[in-house]
């Protein structure tokens, strides 16, 4: 759903990235509550991860393809402000090096891919855990109602912003109904991969899952026909904050790789929902190319690499590397700063 310049207006272009620049700031400053020294680096493969997924178009209807949009993976692995930060991130690596998605409508696609996504999704994904068992299987459960949700609603948000600004004349009522129809099919597709993965991490490690924070129930055993607390174990297990983070981030990133550099050659190479749906309704009639259309990663491919399935894998594991590399240290920075904000508390406190 990554917008293209000349969608959108420059006046509408330029709120949104106000907008969006100050959802960003809201974001860095809510992350230091939920990133430390040791979560950071996790934060930045979860970008990384959710750029290599998003090279995986998957058919939804005739001639149209879906991706992961992220918003609700995000959130529920890292928590909603890291989330926003994690897809802001993924989104400015693709379109500065691989000109996809318009740089003067990056607001647009932050606004609308990044908060409206994470937030929605987040949201949900809080409700149902309200009230439904508190289990790892319905944080499972959730995140799949949560991203099946979080999809068309960022279609929803991309027609107002373009009823509000759009560059074509186009009755909006049919943008609607086509935008909507396609990405509740999407939906799905981002509702899988979500499950799957919050699952999987979920099942090894819970206790890396921000959005099973708090859901661990003491072990039950049935005696007598009844449910009894099970005792404790002789010996205690290591705290979850000194539990090495090192095999997931490993695992994670081989497979974030493996999915950029080689299944990415197998996505299917129709449009996405927005494309097909501008190419169908005449939105596009003002695309404007892209700014970064001469970069050596345009397409993502390498250039003068003739090999396709060469260039594209290239491409893609350049992609993570450079994903992983900004991420991992944007969030690093912002972990100290909560370091530092958190010592300087308790000198505060011991001189009091």
């Amino acid at each position: 759903m990554h917008v293209p310049d000349g969608f959108i207006n420059a006046p509408v272009s330029a709120v949104t990235g106000v907008v969006a620049a100050g959802a960003v700031a809201v974001s860095l400053k809510g992350a230091r509550r939920e990133l430390n020294e040791r979560t950071a680096p996790l934060a930045g493969l979860v970008a990384a991860f959710i750029f290599a997924v998003q090279m995986l178009n998957f058919p939804v209807a005739a001639g149209t393809s879906g991706h992961l949009l992220g918003g609700a993976l995000a959130a529920i692995l890292v928590g909603p402000y890291t989330g926003v930060l994690c897809i802001s991130v993924v989104l400015l690596m693709q379109g500065i090096l691989f000109a996809d998605g318009g740089l003067t409508a990056l607001g647009v696609n932050v606004l609308d891919m990044g908060v409206v996504t994470t937030v929605v999704a987040y949201a949900l994904f809080r409700g149902l855990l309200g009230v439904l068992p508190r289990t790892r299987r319905s944080v499972t459960a959730a995140s799949f109602v949560a991203a099946l949700v979080s999809v068309p609603a960022a279609a929803c948000a991309f027609t107002l912003i373009y009823w509000i600004g759009g560059t074509t004349d186009i009755p909006i009522g049919k943008v609607f109904t086509a935008m909507v129809g396609v990405h509740v099919l999407i939906g799905l597709g981002e509702a899988l991969i979500t499950a799957l993965t919050v699952g999987a991490v979920v099942a090894v490690r819970p206790d890396l899952v921000h959005g099973a924070q708090g859901l661990a129930a003491p072990l039950k055993l049935r005696v007598d026909g009844e449910l009894v607390d099970a005792p404790a174990p002789e010996r205690e297990p290591a705290p979850a904050a000194h539990r090495p983070t090192r095999g997931l981030w490993v695992t994670g990133l081989v497979t974030a790789l493996v999915l950029a550099g080689f299944v990415s050659f197998y996505a299917s190479a129709n449009p996405d929902g927005l494309e097909k749906v501008a190419t169908d309704k005449g939105i596009d009639k003002e695309a404007k190319e892209h700014a970064a259309k001469d970069s050596p990663l345009a397409d993502y491919g390498v250039k003068d690499v003739s090999n396709a399935r060469l260039s594209g894998g290239l491409a893609g594991i350049i992609g993570v590397g450079a994903t992983l590399v900004a991420g991992s240290g944007a969030f690093y920075v912002v972990s100290r700063r909560r370091r530092t904000q958190d010592e300087a508390g308790t000198r505060t406190e011991e001189k009091v």
